[in-house]
């Protein structure tokens, strides 16, 4: 006779307090959906006579002339799309780097103090990365890294245009730099979270340091790391007093770099405090547009991740 397999005890049936703990989180998590939702519908709420003045051309129009009430979303959209493109492309390498070197590389006395700094950085108020960017960065890029740009790339439309520092590539610059600790921060604990055996299979089979860090920690760690991507984005899109200081605050649509513009964010902090009418309705559809445009990148993201983590395998290591 084989030995005698293991009875299971049998489950205790859930308590009063079980069924009270479980509706009661049950709700929490609830409330955060019915608390979005609500206020999504008390802007459209708002917005609904600039909705109805003005229709799908919202979205399309150029204008924003508050003394003829006519308002027009597009060169914003853009504003915010581009700056906001710059801010990623610029900071998620620079973020991306740092967590490897943070995770993978420093030794434990670099470490422990410089993922305290970047964990700080993180918690700098905008209105002081503007401030900084005023008078700190601004100089700097108007008197030597735009001129060398425009030398060399001028003969673009990114790059044509007087050099003022006071413009959509200042504005970019400064949202990388407030994004970069929020993405290294994330992606550095998901690194840190590949379990050692990642490593270890990766370097039993002759792999240099960087071949397991490609292979073994940052293919483990992609999805961790996708999502610190899209939270630094998020930042970047709703980012409002630093860009507001930096942007240069003009209602046009440019490609070049050096020229001002502004953003969906930016419009509403000038605009606030003196609308009325129209014209804050306006200003609270540019608000529910941001919210959409918001939602359906990070929807985006969501479904390439999902894609990426499908195409590669989650487990193993290959060489």
């Amino acid at each position: 006779m084989g030995p005698s397999k293991p009875t299971k005890s049998p489950r205790r049936p859930p308590s009063d307090w079980d069924r009270l703990f479980e509706l009661g989180v049950m709700a929490v998590g609830l409330s955060t959906l019915v608390l979005v939702w609500a206020l999504v519908a008390k802007m459209a709420l708002d917005a609904l006579p600039s909705m109805e003045r003005f229709g799908p051309g919202f979205l399309t129009g150029v204008v924003w002339d508050p003394t003829k009430e006519v308002f027009g979303a597009l060169p914003f959209i853009f504003g915010t799309l581009l700056t906001s493109g710059i801010a990623f492309i610029i900071g998620v390498p620079l973020s991306i780097g740092i967590a490897i070197y943070l995770s993978e590389l420093a030794p434990p006395w670099v470490r422990g103090p410089l993922s305290f700094v970047v964990e700080l950085l993180a918690a700098v108020p905008s209105v002081i990365y503007g401030l900084w960017a005023m008078y700190a960065l601004r100089p700097v890029i108007a008197n030597d890294i735009e001129p060398f740009f425009k030398s060399v790339l001028g003969w673009t439309p990114l790059f044509q245009g007087n050099a003022v520092g006071l413009d959509k590539f200042t504005a970019g610059i400064i949202l990388a730099i407030m994004i970069i600790p929020t993405i290294a921060s994330v992606s550095k604990e998901a690194m840190r979270a590949v379990p050692d055996t990642q490593r270890e299979a990766a370097l039993s089979l002759g792999a240099t340091s960087y071949e397991t860090t490609r292979i073994a920690v940052l293919s483990y760690a992609r999805s961790g790391i996708f999502g610190a991507c899209i939270l630094g984005l998020g930042r970047a899109l709703g980012e409002t007093m630093a860009v507001t200081m930096t942007i240069g605050n003009a209602n046009r649509i440019s490609w070049s770099l050096l020229d001002p513009g502004q953003t969906m964010a930016s419009l509403i902090a000038n605009n606030w405090g003196e609308a009325q009418g129209i014209q804050l309705s306006a200003l609270i559809e540019v608000g529910l547009v941001l919210f959409f445009v918001a939602l359906l990148v990070n929807l985006f993201a969501r479904l390439m991740v999902g894609r990426v983590l499908k195409a590669v395998p989650s487990t193993g290591v290959g060489l």
